[in-house]
């Protein structure tokens, strides 16, 4: 049978430089449209049944991210659900991908892909519920929809957004957990937080980019987490949308979720660098870290990122933006692209099923600070 490798579908991403025998695949990672991000692969091969693939990702060091190959394994699936990792190396300015083809057809991604069908299929399910109402902020780009889910009439207000780096694919598959448990009525603290709070949930802030196969960028080349103290409708209409409806609704916790590429563990980074930021500010961050720790084993507080210096961070990005222009308790929560250290996997590394997991424990989080919030 002959070799056939494509990207051409929902998030797909690789350039065929050499496909002549199963054992000497050679490919390249295309850049994000007018940027040059790239890490996000996400393609498909059929006819290597029986046949021991080697493939060559030629271009892995002039990824965005090199430390994202340290001790990395791929992401293959024989039917789009479940997901394992595969044996994966790191050399030579190359990443090689090995595995043993068990069926005709197999795919191969970053990390498991969160596919824009799957979104639509996320927010038809939400919208059925009767505490959730469902709003188009605006278009990107590209013109796909901003979408919103509102969920319970409480005085606190909760904002989620997700995935603005479009190949941190963990982020939705986080939301689709949190949403989960957040609408089972038989829930109690699901139950006594739609009651408390008003929570608006985007699940994707980069439709475009999710759609087209980037890892960091909208339609324009722009990365939206540089963008929130300049948003446009010209350059980021996602957040440009997304931070007019904030106005409109206040806020008391903004979560913003995300992927690390390079540290192999679950974290929260908060906005301590922040011209604003206060020491009440501190209590709360560290109220719901310890919350959240409490709750779930897969998070943890020894590593993460470095602290910025009082008066110091960055106003484009969220966390930082949030809390000094709303004085509200912000983070961004992090996943890993590859395995959880702490509670390693070897079969699957960090996964959908955990995402989602980690998901719901957020809600007990959020209950717990909610009266300080």
């Amino acid at each position: 049978m002959t070799l056939s490798i494509t990207d051409r579908f929902d998030s797909g991403n690789i350039i065929v430089k050499s496909a002549s025998a199963p054992q000497a695949v050679e490919l390249e990672i295309r850049r994000d449209h007018q940027s040059d991000f790239f890490q996000w692969f996400h393609f498909r091969v059929t006819g290597a049944k029986g046949e021991r693939l080697s493939m060559r990702i030629t271009n892995a060091s002039e990824a965005a991210y090199l430390d994202g190959w340290t001790d990395y394994q791929a992401c293959a699936s024989y039917d789009r659900d479940t997901w394992f990792r595969v044996e994966t190396r790191y050399e030579d300015g190359a990443l090689i991908i090995d595995h043993q083809a068990e069926l005709d057809t197999i795919w191969f991604a970053y990390f498991a892909p969160y596919s824009m069908e799957r979104h639509q299929d996320l927010i038809a399910w939400a919208q059925a519920h009767p505490d959730v109402s469902l709003e188009v902020l605006g278009d990107t780009l590209d013109g796909q929809t901003i979408d919103c889910l509102t969920i319970g009439n409480g005085d606190k207000t909760i904002w989620i957004t997700a995935r603005q780096h479009p190949g941190e694919s963990m982020a939705e598959w986080w939301v689709e957990g949190f949403l989960n448990r957040l609408l089972d009525d038989a829930d109690p603290v699901a139950r006594r937080l739609r009651e408390a709070v008003t929570f608006h949930v985007i699940a994707n802030m980069n439709p475009d980019g999710s759609r087209r196969g980037h890892l960091r960028t909208n339609a324009k080349g722009i990365n939206l987490n540089r963008e929130w103290d300049k948003a446009s409708k010209e350059n980021s209409p996602e957040v440009f949308h997304v931070l007019q409806a904030i106005r409109k609704t206040g806020v008391d916790l903004h979560l913003d979720v995300h992927g690390d590429e390079g540290l192999p563990y679950n974290f929260i980074a908060g906005g301590e660098g922040a011209p604003n930021f206060t020491e009440a500010d501190g209590a709360m961050l560290q109220a719901y870290k310890m919350a959240l720790a409490a709750t779930s084993p897969d998070f943890q507080t020894a590593h993460g990122y470095d602290v910025d210096a009082p008066g110091s961070a960055d106003l484009s990005i969220c966390t930082n933006y949030m809390v000094n222009e709303f004085r509200c308790l912000a983070m961004t929560l992090e996943m890993p692209f590859k395995d959880n250290a702490d509670l390693p996997d070897p079969l699957h590394g960090w996964s959908p099923d955990r995402c989602r997991k980690l998901g719901a424990a957020n809600l007990d989080a959020m209950l717990a600070v909610l009266d300080v919030i």
